[in-house]
């Protein structure tokens, strides 16, 4: 009888890391090369896919479980601008020559926890190697009752506009990690110096609203790549410009410290980008409600402006209502 091939090295690893994530009935426990997903009766599929790559999105010296957390977050990010409830997802990884199995140990580590706190299972994917910087690439999946995705062209003349959490602190930690003299130039101290390095190494996605933002908002997007240059493509989309009192914009304590400090560093507060925040259009009427609702689930939320005729522009505006002129308002790999 001839004997049975031994498992490859890549069956192995996917054995080892990725099986034990992959609990959906509809994974086939990685052992298919495809994997099922069957929607509720009367729901739509919404779909997600982001990648981030060693040395543009994160660190390579950052923790492996973190580079795994944030993966997976910025598409889930997505999924709740969207208004939808996650459903899983598929996980496309290029590895180095010199990943090896501590890395891997803390990555499945991490994707693992991340995956049960949301509710997104592992149903598949592929694994190669690179002679790159490791790559991760996620499709994420999630689901809504047909027909309610929140999308980017339905903001209408007088919405309010919307946003959650706070803006530019994980641009203010990027510049950080690259500033060693930073921190003291801003007057921050440990702990504002911690919470803007943890915003850019770890997204904090707002799940926890998506429903609201389905119920609420006429339109939707995460911010990921500047506040100024994503609401300026959900004007686009709607064919409506927008005025913004940059005064109401939320910061953290951090980012108003180092916006004291350095005024010029307004531009990177609105147009750094990696907040992954939502930004929505909200009618006027429903706005108040809104963000108490928001507020209710832990989320804070803040109106920051209103949606005006014209096309395409968000302007944003100081105190006298004077317009700030923004050199760079989006961050772009292009």
């Amino acid at each position: 009888m001839a004997k049975a091939p031994a498992e490859t090295a890549e069956e192995r690893l996917i054995a080892k890391y990725f099986r034990p994530l992959a609990r959906h009935p509809g994974a086939f426990a990685l052992m298919d090369d495809a994997a099922v997903l069957t929607p509720p009766d009367g729901s739509d599929l919404v779909l997600k896919t982001d990648a981030i790559v060693g040395s543009v999105h994160f660190f390579i010296e950052d923790p492996a479980d973190a580079v795994a957390r944030k993966a997976l977050r910025v598409n889930l990010s997505d999924l709740a601008a969207k208004g939808a409830t996650p459903a899983g997802f598929l996980l496309s990884l290029a590895l180095p020559t010199d990943i090896g199995a501590d890395w891997l140990d803390a990555f499945s580590r991490g994707l693992a926890s991340d995956a049960e706190r949301y509710g997104c299972p592992l149903l598949g994917g592929d694994t190669d190697r690179t002679p790159g910087p490791v790559t991760i690439a996620l499709a994420a999946f999630g689901t809504l009752p047909r027909g309610t995705m929140v999308k980017r062209s339905g903001a209408k003349v007088g919405d309010r506009v919307v946003v959650t959490g706070t803006i530019g602190d994980a641009a203010l930690g990027l510049k950080l990690r690259g500033q060693s003299d930073a921190a003291a130039r801003w007057h921050l101290d440990g702990q504002m110096r911690g919470h803007l390095l943890d915003r850019y190494l770890l997204p904090q996605p707002r799940n926890a609203v998506a429903e609201l933002v389905r119920k609420y908002a006429t339109a939707a997007m995460d911010v990921s790549d500047g506040l100024a240059g994503d609401l300026a493509k959900l004007c686009r989309a709607s064919g409506v410009a927008m005025e913004i009192e940059t005064a109401r914009v939320p910061l953290s304590d951090a980012a108003r410290t180092a916006l004291k400090a350095e005024p010029e560093l307004i531009e990177v507060i609105l147009a750094g980008g990696d907040d992954y925040e939502i930004v929505c259009t909200v009618p006027a009427a429903d706005c108040n409600r809104f963000c108490k609702a928001c507020a209710d689930k832990g989320v804070p939320a803040a109106d920051i402006g209103r949606v005006v005729a014209g096309q395409g522009a968000a302007r944003f505006l100081d105190a006298a209502r004077r317009e700030i002129a923004l050199a760079k308002t989006s961050f772009s790999h292009f």
